[in-house]
């Protein structure tokens, strides 16, 4: 797990630490310092759903198992990069690597690191733990196999962008040792029936005095590629994480900001052609089509 060196030490999450305000209260226990979500979230329209909640639950939690699966299929660029800010707010350390996700000729998936420029973070290290998140805990997937561990609460409709949603709070039911979960608010494609924005946290802490492992939280956005599945395309966040110190570890605060972004979606296909009599009659490949819609995100 990421680290502070010389006397101080933290688990930093590979996702955003912005926060909604709404969420925040839920995070009460954990020392960091929240902020908003960006604007384009309309009004919560609180009042009950045309059809049953549960119901909506089966459906979306069932086309996100569509989505998971559909995305071990597609081949996309990712980008990350981790600051930290001094108290005149100017970046002292920065950690920043673009990645392939591609496949061999074999169709075995694997990650190509393609630009790593010098990791200049001082203040806090990256661990196994935190490429664990990177490649794993981003974005949050809300599975029909995994929903049973959960507590979906029904919040209401809001449109985000051009985007109508549903709105549900999410909580582990049971937390047990040595597993993460997602604790926070997603939104959910009405039509689609699929999650675009997710803002919460992983769960549970360490909080222990000397030896604090936190993740921050984050806000994932995601864009509609091919006209059917809903892809991450940005994580951000901003924020300040408070340690207490103890057993030898001095306590203090740091500013982290973090950036992802998810670009260039195609899905892994080769061409084939088709023919009769000599003469090809059809052609399929896996392609990349231009995104339909996306809920709002900052620049």
């Amino acid at each position: 797990m990421i680290h502070i060196p010389r006397r101080t030490k933290l688990l930093f999450s590979t996702l955003s630490i912005a926060a909604a305000i709404a969420v925040a209260p839920a995070f009460a226990q954990v020392s960091y310092t929240a902020m908003p979500l960006d604007s384009g979230f309309g009004k919560l329209d609180t009042s009950a759903p045309s059809v049953p909640a549960q119901q909506i639950i089966d459906n979306f939690t069932a086309k996100e198992s569509e989505f998971r699966a559909a995305m071990g299929n597609y081949t996309y660029e990712r980008s990350v990069k981790v600051e930290t800010i001094d108290d005149d707010g100017k970046v002292d350390g920065q950690y920043y690597q673009v990645t392939d996700i591609t496949f061999d000729p074999t169709g075995r998936r694997y990650e190509k690191v393609v630009f790593a420029p010098e990791n200049s973070l001082q203040r806090i290290s990256m661990s196994p733990a935190d490429f664990q998140d990177i490649e794993q805990r981003l974005p949050f997937v809300l599975t029909k196999e995994d929903a049973s561990q959960y507590n979906l609460t029904y919040v209401g409709k809001q449109r985000v962008d051009e985007v109508d949603t549903y709105v549900f709070d999410v909580k582990p039911k049971v937390m047990e040792k040595n597993k993460r979960y997602f604790q926070g608010r997603i939104w959910v494609d009405q039509k689609d029936l699929q999650i675009v924005v997710t803002n919460g946290k992983n769960v549970p802490d360490n909080t222990r005095e000397g030896h604090e492992d936190l993740s921050p939280p984050f806000t994932t956005y995601r864009e509609q590629i091919d006209g059917k599945y809903w892809f991450p395309v940005y994580t951000r966040g901003e924020g300040i994480l408070h340690f207490s110190g103890g057993d030898g570890y001095l306590s203090q605060d740091v500013h982290i900001r973090e950036t992802l972004k998810y670009s260039h979606y195609k899905q892994f296909g080769s061409t084939v052609k088709i023919t009769f009599d000599g003469q090809e009659i059809g052609q399929g490949s896996g392609s990349q089509q231009p995104a339909q819609q996306q809920p709002a995100k900052p620049q």
